[in-house]
């Protein structure tokens, strides 16, 4: 008996010194974890607010699972798109999410839906497991908040597009748009992962921020499948695309009215179009050709405009219209100089009315 106590307290003492030691030589999470959640904090890539709340603790295991400062995220952009549960990230993971919605999701979705994401259909995103639930495989980034897997998006009208269902099967502006989301994520996060990448992932795209190493032209990146180019959106209102053409006169920058020509109506003025001058030029009107002077009415009538009033400054561009007159030279008016200074013409009134 006396023997039997003193093998159970051997075995208790070898025990108790395998336990210390395991504490003792308990893995750590790499420092570069912590330090990028406290580098993305000082920058301010993330501001709290009712749908980004920090945790209540910091998570600490199992094994080197967890996160130093979790946040609670139950939308992104300042509450515009939900997540479909509540999901638990780091603060560099929620910073990419909601700049990769503003730069790449909302403008496809508008471009060829002509609406916004309302809604992410979120599959998981913190959780302390292998890759791909694979026994004996590395840790996920899921396994530090630093991952989150999405199954799809609701649009403001309701409608769901799903990766299971639209990736395949969708009409073409869907499954473009599923691969313009996938492209611009493979720019902004260091692994993303598609239908088509291996059979785990046929159901959601996977997006996380690991370190990969880096290459000569920065850090490594894996984007599984290739991104594809893919067809142009759809106009909205099915005509087609309005043909380049040049500006008409910006008259805010057309200088004062003495630079250019107007027309002085009584304390108001308008401009005439730039390519009327050179239209004149090339062939005057029927209505101005033959004539020896238009008066104001004719000139306002030509340009759709109101008649100038008859009290305002001379006209430029009267000057202008009566140096375009085809017709022949005006003979000057004969006539003789009275000895009071007053001009006599010869012959007929009408040989010397200028009106």
């Amino acid at each position: 008996m006396a023997r039997r106590g003193l093998s159970l307290l051997l075995l208790a003492i070898g025990l108790g010194g395998l336990a210390g030691c395991s504490k003792f030589e308990h893995a750590q999470r790499p420092a570069w974890r912590r330090q990028a959640e406290e580098s993305c904090f000082a920058r301010h890539l993330v501001a709290l607010s009712p749908y980004v709340q920090p945790a209540s603790h910091e998570i600490d295991g199992p094994s080197i699972c967890g996160l130093t400062r979790p946040l609670k995220v139950t939308a992104l952009q300042n509450g515009a798109v939900m997540f479909s549960s509540t999901q638990t990230l780091d603060c560099s993971m929620v910073a990419t999410l909601n700049d990769w919605l503003e730069q790449v999701v909302q403008p496809a979705a508008r471009a060829r839906f002509g609406q916004n994401v309302v809604e992410i259909e979120s599959m998981g995103s913190y959780n302390c497991r292998s890759m791909n639930h694979q026994i004996g495989a590395r840790l996920s980034e899921h396994s530090f908040g630093n991952a989150i897997d999405i199954g799809g998006y609701r649009l403001a009208d309701g409608r769901k597009i799903t990766y299971v269902r639209d990736w395949t099967h969708g009409d073409a502006q869907t499954q473009a748009f599923l691969r313009d989301l996938h492209g611009g994520a493979c720019d902004r996060f260091a692994t993303v992962l598609s239908p088509g990448s291996n059979p785990f992932h046929y159901n959601h795209m996977h997006v996380d921020l690991a370190m990969h190493g880096m290459r000569s032209t920065g850090p490594r990146h894996i984007c599984r499948p290739e991104r594809q180019n893919t067809i142009a959106p759809q106009p909205r209102d099915n005509l087609p695309e309005t043909p380049d053409f040049d500006d008409d006169l910006d008259i805010a920058q057309a200088g004062a009215p003495h630079e250019r020509g107007v027309l002085a109506t009584g304390g108001e003025s308008f401009a005439v179009a730039a390519a009327a001058p050179d239209m004149i030029r090339r062939r005057p009107p029927a209505a101005i050709r033959g004539r020896k002077a238009p008066d104001l009415d004719e000139v306002a009538r030509l340009l759709q405009r109101p008649a100038p009033s008859r009290h305002a400054r001379p006209l430029p561009l009267h000057a202008e219209l009566r140096s375009l007159d085809r017709s022949p030279p005006r003979r000057e008016p004969r006539g003789a100089m009275r000895e009071d200074g007053v001009f006599v013409p010869e012959g007929a009134p009408s040989d010397f009315d200028l009106h």
